[in-house]
């Protein structure tokens, strides 16, 4: 990608309703310092109502310092934050009433249930004794743990704590959640689990979601945009397909070709169809089939498909190549200064 190129995270349309709304998250040139150590760079972000927004990156990106900036807890060295409205320098408790933060290692006591726990937090945001109790015998039921209101949490796993961690942030009714890191040390299912209650709950109650992981495959599950943070900057931000288009620099498209009975004719055939740049031949597949790859500057699925059979080949599989997170994480994350 182009260090100029504009990526959604540049465009002032980003989210999924920011057209008719400002964004609910919306910073702007976020800078912080450590003396010499630049921890977030120039960071440009919209996020709209009701999205799901991934910030991908590895450990030490920048990802938790930009949360404690959005939350006021730590301050800029430049640039500002837009947090539903507000500035979280100077208006920080009210940023606190609106959004629930999970940390990746959620602090509870104990020796008290869950209950016990979600109703302390909710006389913390001063939600009156009946409306609290309520509120939390429905979020422990939400999250999959109303056989567990009344055990302690000492004895409870690192899931069913992220669960309960995740109605702890629910139960002030925030606009917006923040989860750092929330399937850290959850076993496979306890994360499918997760990732669909998170969700279930940003469709049904238009929950905006930021949710900063460096698991790619997690984030791709559930995420309807994604932010690649790489050495405190913003280096791409989009959905999927987006991102995938923008690994192509020249709009080329690549298309996989595999079948059996391949002959010298085919290939001939591949080569020289119009749009096609380089037909690259593999043989030796599973069954000894031989597969091409085909750099083109246009979709030629179809007529790569129609060659096979007129030149005798029995097709295996054809497509057009779809970049997932996987290919999209290696090229940019790799190349991360060049892309920077």
């Amino acid at each position: 990608m182009q260090a100029n190129k504009e990526t959604l995270a540049d465009r002032p349309d980003a989210g999924p309703q920011a057209a008719s709304e400002p964004p609910i998250i919306e910073l702007k040139g976020l800078t912080k310092k450590y003396g010499e150590f630049t921890a977030v760079h120039h960071l440009d972000l919209a996020i709209g109502r009701g999205e799901i927004f991934g910030l991908l990156g590895p450990n030490g990106a920048g990802k938790t310092t930009t949360i404690l900036m959005m939350l006021g807890l730590a301050e800029p060295t430049s640039g500002t934050a837009r947090v539903c409205g507000l500035d979280p320098v100077r208006q920080s408790l009210a940023v606190k009433r609106r959004v629930g933060y999970m940390p990746d290692d959620v602090g509870f006591y104990e020796d008290r249930t869950a209950l016990d726990n979600l109703m302390f937090t909710a006389r913390l945001n001063r939600i009156p004794e009946e409306e609290a109790r309520r509120l939390a015998l429905e979020l422990l039921e939400r999250v999959g743990l109303e056989q567990a209101s009344g055990k302690k949490v000492g004895a409870f796993s690192r899931g069913m704590r992220q669960r309960l961690g995740l109605a702890d942030v629910l139960i002030k009714r925030p606009e917006v959640i923040i989860l750092d890191e929330p399937t850290l040390g959850i076993d496979p299912e306890g994360v499918r689990e997760l990732l669909q209650l998170i969700s279930d709950l940003s469709r049904k109650e238009q929950l905006t979601v930021l949710l900063s992981s460096h698991h790619l495959h997690q984030v791709q599950q559930i995420c309807d945009r994604v932010g690649l943070f790489v050495q405190g900057k913003l280096i791409a931000s989009g959905d999927i397909s987006t991102l995938a288009a923008q690994l192509d620099e020249e709009g080329t498209v690549t298309v996989e070709l595999e079948a059996a009975n391949w002959s010298a004719e085919l290939t001939e055939r591949l080569s020289g169809l119009a749009g096609v740049i380089e037909c690259r031949v593999a043989e030796g597949g599973r069954q000894g089939e031989t597969a091409a790859t085909l750099l083109c500057r246009s979709d030629v699925t179809a007529d790569a498909a129609a060659a096979a059979v007129d030149c005798g080949a029995r097709i295996v599989s054809v497509r057009r190549k779809q970049y997932g997170l996987d290919d999209i994480y290696h090229r940019y994350f790799e190349g991360g200064g060049a892309h920077g």
